[in-house]
Formats: structure tokens, sequence, C-alpha cells
């Protein structure tokens, strides 16, 4: 029988799931190949660890080049992360006439127009479906089976780490700096957790998406990005007398020629699908024209639902060689002369509602001097909930608005920030309300 030999750079977490799942299932991917795909050369900085996956000798070495050039291998698995080696890899790996599968998102998120350039100059294929979302085929049902629809909108909740957070600080209560102690205890959070509570992590995966949805080139730097680190257990709990959960959420939405691009805490109705994904789960909603809404979830992280994805990426790079052809599917779903760049909306042109806690003296008059700040800004109210308990001094004033311009928004909250009633900063929180009828 036929065999295709692929290149692995990375030896990890998500490089030995590789491993596991070529060998666990070879006779699996046979069948559906028709021809046995060979792990050929494994390269790592580490080659004397432990993995627990048989590796026959010969395949590990430390040194990467020895993947990139060697001539029998006809695919590179790119797992080593990061923007400097790893785009060095791939590049090369181009070059050397060899097809790329990667599970990298902030090297694509960042430089991915460079290398899928490089690639259609070569006529090869990069794939990258473990990019986001872990095992979800989110990027396959883009790319495929969506690509007849205008797609619309877009919801994720694509970090596993802020939702185990949010999900925890929800069910259980809890303050963010105990529950994030134990997510590091759990394995969920990194030491420095950073990348994924600041919301770094969702943006370069929400890049990804907004590239293969519209057809674009969006830069990193125009995706408005707002962490968890400031949600607080008595926003949570407010949030669920409204009805809401509050989730850190990827939200695009193409219209008129431009395109919202952001990540924050949003509360969304508890009634939605999207609010009863809890734990390390990912989900992502997509709107089309055609199709209406799709639902996808699953784990959007960890050693073998990614490894899922790196794997099925490899196959159908393996079906293009095995019938001589390749680039059926362009990176970026549409040609590559239609790739454009986008038109990001303003921030502060967003118009929705908004959830406002202010921490007031408790005197007579201290709604009617908030809300008449707020009706000089053309923000009206839908709902107010008063606390007479005092927390510090001070007692809660939430309430949550009718659709209000955020650029009102900031304005009236400066002001009502200099009133003699208050005592802390107003927290305000964006709520979304159509999430697309599931």
């Amino acid at each position: 029988m036929k065999r295709i030999n692929a290149g692995l750079i990375g030896f990890g977490t998500v490089g030995t799931g590789v491993v596991k799942v070529i060998k666990e299932n070879a006779e699996l991917i046979r069948e559906r190949l028709g021809v046995e795909l060979v792990i050929k050369r494994i390269a790592d900085t580490d080659v004397s660890r432990d993995r627990g996956v048989k590796v026959e000798d010969g395949v590990l070495t430390a040194d990467a080049w020895e993947v990139i050039n060697d001539p029998d291998i006809s695919i590179v698995i790119e797992l080593v992360g990061g923007t400097g080696v790893a785009k060095e890899f791939i590049l090369a790996a181009l070059d050397k006439g060899k097809h790329v599968v990667t599970a990298n998102k902030a090297l694509l998120s960042q430089h991915g127009a460079g290398i899928f350039k490089r690639a259609a100059e070569r006529g090869l294929d990069v794939y990258f479906e473990a990019s986001v979302g872990g095992g979800i085929p989110v990027i396959k049902a883009l790319r495929e089976g969506l690509a007849a629809n205008r797609i619309e909108s877009i919801y994720g909740i694509i970090n596993g780490t802020a939702n185990y957070i949010l999900s925890k600080m929800t069910n259980d209560g809890g303050k963010f700096e105990d529950v994030l102690r134990k997510a590091q205890d759990k394995g969920y959070a990194e030491a420095n957790p950073a990348y994924d509570v600041e919301g770094t992590d969702t943006a370069h995966k929400l890049a990804i998406l907004i590239d293969l949805a519209f057809g674009a080139n969006i830069r990193l730097a125009d995706i408005y990005t707002q962490g968890i680190t400031n949600i607080s257990a008595l926003d949570i709990k407010f949030a669920k007398e409204f009805g809401y959960r509050i989730k850190l959420l990827a939200i695009a939405k193409y219209a008129d020629g431009r395109c919202e691009a952001r990540v924050h805490p949003t509360m969304i109705p508890a009634s939605h699908p999207l609010a009863s994904v809890d734990g390390v789960y990912n989900a992502v909603v997509l709107h089309g024209n055609a199709v209406g809404s799709v639902f996808m979830q699953g784990y959007g992280a960890g050693m073998m639902p990614t490894a899922s994805a790196v794997v099925a990426d490899v196959m159908d790079i393996c079906r293009n060689i095995n019938k001589g052809i390749t680039r059926r599917v362009p990176p970026l779903s549409c040609a590559d002369d239609c790739v454009r760049d986008i038109k990001i909306k303003d921030m502060e042109s967003l118009e929705i509602p908004y959830y406002l806690r202010f921490s007031v003296l408790d005197k007579p008059g201290a709604l009617s001097k908030i809300s008449g700040v707020l009706g000089a800004h053309n923000i009206s109210i839908l709902s107010v909930i008063q606390k007479d308990r005092k927390i510090g001094g001070a007692v809660p004033l939430v309430i949550v608005t009718h659709h209000a311009l955020e650029r009102e928004l900031r304005m009236a909250i400066d002001e009502i920030e200099k009133l003699d009633i208050m005592r802390d900063k107003v927290v305000y929180i964006r709520i979304e309300e159509s999430l697309g009828a599931l």
C-alpha cells in the first residue's frame, strides 16, 4: 500500500496526542485514505522524556531541520507555537515543497497573510483546523460546509480557561482570584494566565474566524479586547437576577460594508444555549443568510481533542496528494485575489443594551441624579435594582439600559463618576440579546 510521510515539529502535549491518534486509529485511517499515513520524523528539544507513546528507533531528533529537509516527508506538522521560530519553520517547509498543518493561532492571526501567500506561490496547502476551538470543526464548517452562505455573525466562547473561571464563579460562587488559583491547581490555567484571562487568546482566534467568514485580512490591533479580571461575584449575582449569564464572548458581525470585531465579558440571556456552555468547553454560533444559525460545541483544548483536529487536517492533505491535486479549497475559503481588507466599526458607534452598577451613598435622590445624567445622553432605563445593604459604606444601584450608543454611555459615566454621591468607579458590561435563534 502507498504511504505518505509526515514530519512533526513539537512533541509536547498536542504532538503526543497526534502520534497517539495516528497509532491507535491506524487501520481506520488507512481505510479512509486508501494510503498509509506514517510519522517519519519527530523533532523536539527534549528527546529523552517518556510521553507514554512508543516511538520507533531513529524517529526522534532534536533538530527540526532534519524534518524540513527530509525529501521523503510530504507534510510538516508545526506544533511549536509562538510567532518566532515557528514562522521560520513553516516558511522553510513551504520553500522545500511541503504542505503544512499547524495549530498556531497566534502566528496565523498576525502573519497568516504572508504564510498563505507563500503557500500560494508554491502551490501548496496550509491547514489549521486546530487553531480555533480545539476539536470543534468550526474552520471546516466555514471553509466548506457553509461556503454557500454569506456569514452575518459569529458568537464564540473560544477560551476554555476563561470559561471555566466564569462558570465556577457563577455556579459555585467565589472571587476571581480564588477561582483562578483553583483553575491553576487543576491545570486549566497557566502559571501566567494573562494570555487567557485578558482576552488575547480569544482575540487571536476571532481574527482567524473573521478572515475565514468574511474573506478578509484583519489586523489583531483592530479587535477590541477586554478580559475578565474585573468581573466580580456581585456582578454575576445581579446578572442572574436580570436573567443573564456572563461569558467572555468573541463577537463579529458584518453589515453595510463594516465589521464589528470585539472580545469582552458579555451578559447573554440565560435561556440561550451559549449560556449553558460551562467549564472548559468551547462553543460557536455562526449565522448564515441561507442556513440560519448553526451551533457547535465541544472541547476547545486538550491533548486528544486538539490532536483530532490536527490529524483530520493531515488526512485532508493526504487525500489531495493521493489524487494529485492541491489547493482545492483556498485557506480563507475564497479565491486568493478576492481576499480584501475590511472596515472595522468603531466601538464608540456600538449600539446595544448595557448593565451598569453604581456604588452610591445611601441618600435619597441618588437614582434621580444618575437617571438625569443618563437621560441627558439619550440613555433610557429598562430595569433597576437598588439594594439597601451597605457594602463598604455605600449601596449598589444597578441599571439595565435600552439600546444606547457606547459613545454616549462613556460620556455619561464620566459625568456620573464626578457626582458627590459616587463612592467608586462605575462598572459597565455589554449585553447581547440577539445571538441567533436556536
